[in-house]
Formats: C-alpha cells, structure tokens, sequence
C-alpha cells in the first residue's frame, strides 16, 4: 500500500534547476493571502451559513480560520521542501506512497471541479440579482435554479462556467495588472459594505445567537470554510519568500486573521441590519439550504429574509437604504468572481495533467493542443463537468462536496510532514512548521472535525467518490503507473509546461 513511493531525490534534483529569485517579504505574503481567499465564499455563502447557525455563524468563521492556520502551517513545510508543480498530490507520493497519492489527487480534482462549479452557480445569484435591479428583469426561477433549488436548470452559471472553459482552452493570459484591479475591486466593495453596515447595527438582531446550537455552528463552518479556499496560494509561494522561516508564519497567519476579521465584520452588518435567524418549516424544524422546501418557505414570505437570498450582500445593501451601493457591490462580485472559477479550473487541469503525465490516468488526457499549447482534452472534460455541477446543483451542496475533497488532501498533507519528520529528519526545510506535534495533530483534527460537520449526503457522495477512486486505481491505474513499471523520469523541472493562463490571486 505504500510502496510506491516517487523518489524525492529526484523530484528535488529536478526541481533545483529552477531555482527561483527570492523577493516576497511578509508584507507581500500576507497580501497575497488576502488577495487569493476573499471572494467566493464570503459573497455567497453568507446566506447558507445564516441558515444554518443565525447569528452564531460568527464564531463559524474564527473556527474555520483556525483550521486553515494550522494546516497552513503543515503546508508551509512541504512547499518549501519540495517546491515543484502538483501540490498535495506530489507531496503525498514522495511520502506515503502512490495509493494515498492517488487518493489525495482523486480528492484535489473533485474538489476543484466542483468548486469551480460553486462559484459558477454563486456568480449566477449576483448576475440575475443585478439584471432585476439595473433592468427591472425578473428571469423565471426555472431557468436560473437547479432541481435542488426549486427551479429546472441555471442557465447563467452553465454560461459563465463555458465561457471560462474556452478562455481555458485558449491559454489566455491573465496580466497581473487584472488581477490586481480584480482582487481590488473585491476588497472595496467588501470595505464599502462594512463602512455602511456597521453604523446601522441592532444589538437586538443578535439574539438569539446559535438558534440551532453548537451543531448549527460547526455545520456552517464546515460549509464557510470555502470561504478561506485559496490560502495556499500563500504556501507555495515558500520557494521565492526572502528568510521564510520568520515570513511564512507571519503571511499565513497575518491574512488568515485579516480575513477572519474582515468576514467577522461582513456577517455582523448582515446579521445587525437584516437579522441571519434561520426560516424553519412547519415542524419547528431549520430547514436545509438549497432545497425545495426552502425556496417554498422562501417565497411563501416573499423571499423576504437574507437566508433567501442569492446575493445576500447586495440585497442587505438594498434592505437598509443602499440600493445603488447594493448594484456597485453586485458588479463587483459578477465582474471578480469569474477569475476565481478560471483559477480553480486551471488548478483541477493541472493537478489532472500532472497525474496523467505520471501513468496514473490516460496519457491522452495531457495531449496539448497544437495552436494553443494547452491541455485542451482534461480542459474540456472538466468543462463539461463543471458546467453541468453549476447547471444542476445548488451552491452550497457544491461548496461542501468541493470542502470534503480540501479537507482530506490538508489533513493528507498534515500527516506527512509528521511522517517525513520522523523518517528523513536530516532533510533541508528552508522553513519548520513550529511545534509540529502539536500544530500537526490540531490540522488533522481540525480536519476530521469539519469534515464530520459537512451533512450526511455530503460524506457519503465523497465516500461514494473515494470507492470510485479505488476502483479506477486499481482496474486501471496501478498496472500503468510509471513509478510501479520502475520508471522514476520526474517533469518537475519545468512545471509551468503546457503554457497556461496564471491563475488570479
């Protein structure tokens, strides 16, 4: 079971050919950091989190916070001891073998994909929730809501996830200057939104604060830690930080704990103006985001709750006497989100490409194309896939299944920084996770903790997806890999190839 361990030696031989030029100091870490997890999550899943913890989804954000700290600094490790292309994938490989590699890669592609899936269908509830107050349109709820959610198909989240599949194909390359104005405009119409809300707070619309108790809590965290997706951008950036044993923590943890503050901020000029407490069914029962009997109670009330709302912040904005502010801060999120669903496919085809390059899934899903020297075979799969996630699940289903794929590649991760410490001790590592027994451990059960959280049907479809996995590993996978046929030849010197867009920040 792990035996198959691709060697590191020569996984670092390569990687050292590129020696990168080390020019990141703390403060630029932490902006990245901040750059890369505030978006998606905070502009859509404010709702799902209020219905299912109230006002308590407060205390859900500093759990999840907490989480992603320490597996961060896990990660930390590992990226900077073996700097090259395919994340936790790699990692695991070098580490505990090719069986717990696969697993992990099998879980990074559900993740991504799906993720990419969530945002689509996120991006959707901002776009109508525009049209209807720039143009008076108010598109049937069948074409613009899957069957999960009281409508049919959600036609503008199948558009916005082709579209980015194309730009995909293409190898169109995002400037750092876009993405700098992208990651801007987000920032401010958050900050714009805080500077409106907060004056305006009720104490009363906190009360009761965990209507649902302790369990609604950590459910929501367990759903808001999408929220915080995207930190990692700060780990791998370990190879080019200047003195990263002093810059690493300060990076992760100083945009873990600004983000934490600045979405502790969001949700209190949510729950302080509009209130956050949970719509309950005839039973006295919360019920479940995302499904029918929800969109039913939702417009039995006319929709009149921030639980009910696809873009829960622009209509906060518009309840409390911003209806232009609310349109700025709608545009912000249609004109920012759609770089965050190229990033997170970009992410699925490469960790998809580097596993197919290993043996371990066909070589001809990382055929390149000819003109546009990218992937386009895996890019247009997972095209396909995601465009029909976004068409036919509802955001926050899609937002749990992609959490339960990140939970189990960082708890992966945890494990083997341990193990690597144990079994290889004398290895340079340009930065230590500190107090690794403990820092370690607290990842991993931070991990198993919010994973437990996530609802029955989301564990048993990642269970449903790990039994797959399993299956293809061994009908297809382990008889074709390159490291069990004794071929070691490692890609990692040049892992930007094929040429691709840089994913945003």
């Amino acid at each position: 079971m792990f035996g198959r361990v691709k060697p590191l030696d020569a996984i670092l031989a390569t990687a050292e050919k590129k020696s990168l030029h080390r020019s990141l100091g703390a403060f630029q870490l932490t902006m990245l950091g901040i750059g890369a997890v505030i978006g998606t999550g905070i502009f859509v899943l404010t709702a799902e989190a209020a219905q299912k913890a109230g006002p308590g989804m407060m205390f859900s954000f500093v759990i999840a916070g907490f989480v992603c700290g320490v597996a961060a600094l896990c990660y930390a490790e590992m990226a900077a001891m073996v700097p090259v292309s395919g994340s936790a994938y790699t990692y695991s490989y070098a580490v505990m073998g090719e069986l717990v590699a696969w697993m992990v890669g099998w879980a990074l592609i559900l993740e991504y994909a799906i993720a990419a899936g969530a945002v689509s269908v996120g991006w959707s509830g901002y776009f109508i929730g525009w049209l209807n107050s720039s143009f008076g349109m108010n598109v049937p709820l069948e074409f613009v809501r899957g069957p999960f959610d009281g409508g049919m198909i959600n036609m503008p989240a199948m558009l916005i996830a082709a579209a980015v599949t194309a730009l995909l194909i293409k190898g169109t390359k995002e400037s750092a200057t876009v993405n700098a104005v992208l990651v801007g405009i987000k920032i401010l119409a958050l900050a714009l939104f805080v500077v409106l809300t907060i004056p305006v707070i009720q104490s009363g619309k906190f009360t009761p604060f965990a209507p649902l108790g302790f369990a609604g809590i950590s459910s929501a965290a367990a759903s808001i830690f999408f929220a915080y997706v995207g930190f990692d951008a700060v780990s791998t950036a370990a190879e080019e930080t200047k003195n990263p044993q002093r810059n690493m923590p300060i990076g992760l943890i100083g945009s873990l704990a600004i983000c934490t503050i600045f979405y502790m901020l969001v949700a209190s000029g949510v729950i302080g103006t509009v209130g956050a407490q949970p719509v309950m069914g005839a039973d006295g029962a919360a019920l479940s985001p995302g499904t029918p009997q929800l969109s039913q109670a939702c417009a039995a009330i006319h929709e009149n709750a921030v639980v009910c709302s696809k873009e829960a912040l622009a209509w906060t904005l518009r309840q409390v006497g911003y209806p232009f502010v609310g349109w700025l801060v709608g545009a912000a999120a249609i004109i920012a989100l759609p770089s965050v669903i190229l990033m997170m496919m970009f992410g699925q085809t490469r960790i998809f490409f580097v596993m197919s390059r290993d043996g371990l899934l066909p070589e001809f899903f990382s055929k390149v194309h000819p003109r546009f020297h990218t992937p386009h075979v895996i890019t247009l799969l997972t095209g396909l896939f995601v465009t029909l996630f976004a068409a036919f699940f509802p955001v926050g289903l899609l937002a749990d299944v992609s959490n339960s794929g990140t939970l189990f590649a960082f708890a992966a991760v945890s494990i083997a920084v341990m193990v690597l410490r144990r079994t290889d001790p004398t290895r340079k590592r340009p930065f230590r996770t500190p107090a690794i027994m403990l820092t370690a451990p607290l990842a991993i059960v931070g991990c198993v903790y919010l994973f437990f959280s996530l609802s029955l049907q989301t564990i048993a479809l990642f269970v449903a997806w790990a039994v797959l996995g399993l299956f293809v590993y061994y009908a297809y996978s382990r008889s074709r890999s390159h490291v069990g046929r004794g071929l070691i030849e490692t890609h990692e010197a040049d892992p930007d190839a094929p040429p691709q867009p840089v994913p945003p920040l």
